[in-house]
């Protein structure tokens, strides 16, 4: 009897199922579309969620893993008003970039900075930019740009530390963002921009750079060195000593910096992708090597290697390999990492003792050198093998860098590197004498010998009493 029902059942069934698909012959082409269109959303949702988690990782580089390097490395009169200065910038950059930073970087204008389009956030929903990422909805795309914003300019405060103004600082950052950083960015990555090389649309000097080299490293670094060659030396340079409050509040910020760095440069694949992976590995072996590398050429010149060699060549590998970590193989962001490790020391250790510009944190040692070091080292290691988004009119993908048979790059590089360095230059000496007019960018003498925690913020870090 049961038998008998279950084959009832069975015969009901195909019946059903004959008589729905010859009603309507369409049904299987309109359930792979389901099923097409269920894939695209689960790609979506899971790109989505890699970039929210990038987003989140790299505003922790700034607070609190800039803040903490920096204010770890200033004197303990200091370290109040150098971290307040990356806290701050992570809510004045962030209103800035919501009015017109966005537009002016990535909107569509002239080959030097983008258009209106965008400002205050207008057209900016939960559509994707297919210009820019497909798969992640164009919010997502642009709060991920916007920690990059961040950044950048905190990278500048430890050029000046213990010795600006905050509200100089202020105004300095509001006018750097505009005059250098929204254009810059625009420059490289923006559509239309004079040094894409990914866009259709833009200028043909293609620069490669994944993450930021020329964005975010060469730009602060350069206008780091003008700021403290502008401002001059901290009172008592180099006589005095002004050796690092707390290392360990350092270690804790380099560390930060380092996991975060994961989404700086995995990030920017802007997917949950194998380029995302690739990245991320890159990113890990720089760092690596840049330490081994600080840490070998101080232990050769000066005996000892250091915690604070250690933590400072983890940055330099890290900024080196930023701009191409999405280009190269494992084996040559070793040998990038290692390579800053040794240059960076080298700047910092000897050149600047040699012309004795006061750089009190060496953001130029290490973001400016480094950064200008690994974008031309990707010229020369950037293969199609791990990023083949370049392709010829018969879809081959292109020769990249030096070791694809593309030397020419290295030129396109080095071009990149010289606009970078040139607005720069010139737009942060242009920023100073504004604001030296405005506000005066140096604190006075007696500020600065009783600290910026107490007489620009009332505050002191540290209350051994209560």
């Amino acid at each position: 009897m049961s038998l008998s029902v279950s084959c009832s059942r069975m015969l009901l069934l195909l019946t059903a199922a004959t008589a729905l698909f010859a009603a309507d012959p369409a049904t299987p082409d309109a359930r792979l579309a389901a099923v097409e269109t269920s894939m695209k959303s689960a790609q979506m949702a899971g790109d989505n969620a890699w970039m929210l988690t990038s987003s989140a990782l790299v505003l922790m580089m700034t607070g609190p893993g800039l803040a903490l390097f920096y204010g770890g490395l200033v004197r303990k009169k200091n370290v109040l008003g150098t971290m307040m200065q990356s806290f701050a910038l992570m809510a004045v950059i962030t209103v800035l970039w919501s009015f017109v930073g966005y537009s002016l970087a990535f909107g569509e204008g002239t080959p030097y900075f983008g258009g209106l389009q965008y400002a205050f956030l207008n057209g900016v929903g939960t559509a994707p930019n297919t210009d820019y990422a497909a798969t992640i909805p164009q919010l997502t795309f642009m709060v991920y740009q916007l920690m990059f914003a961040i950044i950048t300019p905190a990278l500048i405060t430890g050029a000046f530390a213990e010795r600006m103004r905050f509200s100089a600082m202020l105004l300095f950052m509001i006018l750097w963002g505009l005059i250098v950083y929204f254009p810059m960015a625009h420059m490289v990555w923006g559509k239309g921009g004079l040094l894409n090389a990914f866009l259709p649309g833009s200028p043909s000097i293609p620069c490669f750079d994944f993450a930021g080299g020329t964005v975010v490293h060469i730009t602060s670094g350069v206008s780091a060195l003008v700021c403290a060659l502008y401002l001059g030396r901290r009172n008592g340079y180099p006589h005095e000593s002004m050796k690092p409050h707390s290392l360990v509040i350092s270690f804790i910020g380099a560390c930060l910096l380092w996991v975060g760095w994961f989404g700086f440069n995995a990030g920017s694949a802007l997917a949950a992708s194998g380029l995302a992976s690739s990245a991320f590995v890159a990113t890990h072996f720089a760092a690596a090597t840049g330490a081994l590398g600080w840490i070998l050429a101080e232990w050769i010149t000066q005996g000892k290697p250091s915690c604070l060699g250690g933590i400072s060549g983890c940055v330099a590998g890290l900024v080196a390999i930023t701009p191409a970590s999405g280009f190269v193989k494992p084996m040559p962001a070793l040998i990038i990492g290692l390579l800053a490790g040794f240059i960076c020391y080298t700047m910092v250790a000897r050149v600047k003792q040699k012309f004795g510009y006061d750089d009190s944190l060496d953001a130029f040692g290490v973001h400016g050198v480094g950064g200008t070091l690994g974008a031309l080292l990707t010229g020369v290691f950037a293969t199609n093998a791990v990023n083949d988004a370049l392709k010829d009119a018969n879809g081959v993908p292109k020769a990249l860098g030096l070791v694809d048979g593309n030397g020419a790059q290295i030129i396109n590089q080095a071009i990149g590197c010289a606009v970078a360095i040139g607005l720069a230059a010139v737009g942060t000496f242009v920023i100073l004498k504004v604001c030296d007019a405005l506000v005066g960018v140096r604190v006075g003498a007696r500020e600065e010998i009783e600290g910026l925690d107490l007489t620009l913020h009332g505050e002191e870090a540290y209350n051994f009493e209560a």
